[in-house]
């Protein structure tokens, strides 16, 4: 799990950046295009939907690598080190 979670992480941070950095440019409507490849042609209210779409997708990938962190965590049982002193003497 925490393969996949970093795996969707790192997908859509670098999709991201390169849609970004390849559409600067701006206008009423936008072509998508990824390492010269033209994707689509979207108005502004598609644009903000994929934008939601990555930035879910993105969470997604947080969480699972969030909670496999915890449940390694929570996995090892800690080990007591015997007081001087105390009943294991």
């Amino acid at each position: 799990m925490l393969i996949l979670g970093l795996l969707l992480l790192a997908a859509t941070g670098a999709f991201t950046g390169l849609a970004i950095a390849g559409n600067l440019s701006g206008g009423p409507e936008y072509t998508v295009s990824v390492l010269g490849q033209d994707i689509a042609t979207m108005n502004t209210l598609a644009v903000f939907c994929s934008g939601l779409a990555l930035a879910l997708i993105f969470c997604a990938g947080l969480s699972a690598v969030a909670s496999t962190a915890a449940h390694r965590r929570r996995g090892r049982p800690r080990k007591r080190a015997a007081r001087p002193g105390g009943p294991g003497r």
